[in-house]
């Protein structure tokens, strides 16, 4: 049963992770007893469970059959073996949590090191995606995410800043041959540096003053996917390539270098800061407790 039990953990790893490399490197197995392992499963059950070409790994039907029961039942193994931790002077394991690129920036490096410091039998995994996530599909134990975007059923408490506020911001050599907006609006004549979610949508900006929402969907000559090349939009902005529209502790060092001016303050939306999210289940994970009261405890 015990090797079945590995087999199972395995195939759900390979899914999960679309990939045998991709699993070795969240698993810490090689990819060759991954792969040997699912072999293994599928010779035992008289049917294949995953898809392989050389560009991908996906599950069958049948695969995705068994992952659909697979999921919840080997959450419910790891629980029970968790709960020996509890029995340990420091907790152990590791955590899994899935943050958006602005999180990763600007939440979790105040977190991170005073975290593990606290409980070094811990290890941390972060995996930084834009977009909308089941966060439980992808193997994660929490996430981050901000309210917009939290799924009914789950936890979440609140992490890092309040409140922040997106800033719009252009170098001033640019701004000096192109005018400064004094509207949201006048922001369509301009060159705008704009950000895209994995999925490929490209977010509208917003402003908002004295109850007024204005939202624009202006045009530029560079786009790129937030979680991989947010920098690369500040870079060009400084550069002079055009007008940027990012969270404000982002851009606060160039605004205070002067390499980038601010535009638009009045129109700066605020908005409610981001919160740490898991299942409301009754046992969690001894890493993912840990952490739920060092957050709470800050």
């Amino acid at each position: 049963m015990a090797t079945d039990l590995q087999d199972l953990f395995a195939f759900l790893a390979v899914a999960q992770a679309k990939g045998f490399r991709e699993a070795s490197r969240t698993s810490g197995n090689s990819a060759s007893s991954l792969s040997e392992a699912v072999r293994r499963l599928e010779t035992r059950l008289g049917v294949r469970l995953l898809n392989r070409n050389t560009r991908s790994v996906l599950p069958t039907e049948a695969g995705i059959r068994l992952l659909e029961r697979l999921v919840p039942a080997l959450g419910e193994v790891e629980a029970a073996l968790d709960v020996v931790n509890s029995f340990r002077d420091r907790p152990s394991g590791t955590l899994r949590l899935n943050v958006p690129a602005n999180a990763a920036r600007l939440v979790l490096p105040s977190i991170v090191a005073p975290f593990l410091a606290s409980y070094p039998e811990i290890k941390l995994e972060v995996i930084v995606e834009d977009g909308f996530v089941d966060m439980l599909a992808a193997g994660c134990d929490a996430g981050i995410r901000y309210d917009d975007r939290l799924a009914q059923d789950m936890i979440a408490i609140p992490i890092g800043p309040r409140f922040q506020r997106f800033a719009t911001a252009a170098s001033p050599g640019y701004l000096n041959a192109r005018g400064r907006p004094q509207h949201p609006r006048e922001l369509l004549g301009h060159a705008c540096l704009r950000g895209q979610f994995a999925g490929g949508a490209v977010p509208t900006w917003e402003f908002e003053r004295d109850g007024e929402v204005v939202r624009i969907d202006p045009a530029g000559p560079l786009l790129v996917r937030p979680a991989a090349a947010v920098d690369l939009v500040v870079e060009g902005a400084i550069a002079g390539l055009g007008v940027v529209h990012l969270f404000e502790d982002w851009l606060q060092p160039h605004l205070e270098s002067g390499a980038l001016e601010p535009l638009l303050q009045p129109w700066w939306q605020r908005f409610a800061g981001p919160f740490l999210y898991y299942p409301g289940r009754r046992h969690l994970p001894a890493p993912l407790r840990a952490f739920v009261d060092f957050v709470r405890s800050r």
